[in-house]
């Protein structure tokens, strides 16, 4: 169903059962896909696709134009995937040509009231970000994060699967998987514990993560102490996943205990 008072474009592509509410503004270069709920007031523009099943709440601002100076007018996308919970006030922008030209967004994600998601950043599945958190440029976003309320994030900033970020925190550094971070410039407090055992990994696996945790951040000098680790732990997933995301390439240093 699509209220009268909606302004469609002519150009957009809008799938079967797709419900548009009042006064909702879709710009010509957008796709809706089949089930998806767009609530009143809320404006879609840019190059934007949206997947399936989605909910979109009043005064949302979906693919406009990146907040970047160096933004001309290119023909960037954003990408939304499906079964996303898109609260009031949430502001998405797509991407840049001087990143990837395009900002994504996974499935089952929660994003609350007026958080935002700026250009070119990459957030994966399940994800909650809580509300007015503020994430900036380029940051990645692992499967399975919750970033508390009021925190924001900083450019080029990665959060690794599982993390879980402390309200009103600032993330500077980037965040390990599975760890918990919190602080006004965020340092290491162990890891999410309660998020491992909700996603029910073993606990011999756990445990073996753990201590894997105090051997890699004994002290500061990181690559020392990898290089160190008990090649037993080498076959714990879970310290294969933090392993390979502190020796990959990077543009922040890497959240530790003695941030």
């Amino acid at each position: 169903m699509i209220d009268k008072t909606a302004i469609i474009d002519p150009k957009a592509r809008i799938s079967s059962n797709v419900v548009i509410g009042a006064y909702s503004v879709i710009g010509p270069n957008v796709e809706i896909d089949e089930n998806t709920i767009i609530q009143s007031h809320v404006s879609i523009s840019g190059h934007t696709k949206i997947g399936k099943r989605n909910k979109i709440y009043p005064f949302a601002s979906i693919g406009n134009d990146p907040q970047d100076l160096k933004y001309k007018g290119e023909e960037t996308k954003l990408i939304i995937g499906d079964r996303n919970s898109i609260r009031e006030y949430v502001s998405i922008n797509p991407g840049t040509v001087g990143g990837e030209s395009e900002t994504k967004i996974g499935n089952n994600c929660l994003l609350m009231v007026s958080s935002h998601i700026a250009h070119d950043c990459i957030v994966e599945n399940n994800v909650v970000i809580a509300n007015n958190v503020a994430i900036a440029g380029h940051a990645k976003i692992g499967e399975n994060v919750i970033i508390g309320g009021n925190s924001a994030v900083q450019q080029f900033t990665r959060i690794g699967k599982g993390a879980m970020i402390g309200g009103m925190t600032g993330v500077l550094h980037d965040v390990i998987p599975y760890a918990l971070s919190t602080g006004n410039r965020n340092s290491l407090q162990g890891l999410n514990l309660i998020g491992l055992r909700r996603a029910k990994f073993d606990n011999k696996v756990i445990l073996g993560l753990g201590e894997a945790y105090k051997e890699i951040f004994a002290t500061t000098n990181l690559t020392k102490n990898l290089s160190k680790l008990n090649g037993a732990f080498h076959d714990n997933p879970l310290v294969k996943d933090v392993i390979k995301f502190i020796t990959k390439d990077k543009k922040r240093s890497i959240c530790t205990p003695f941030s």
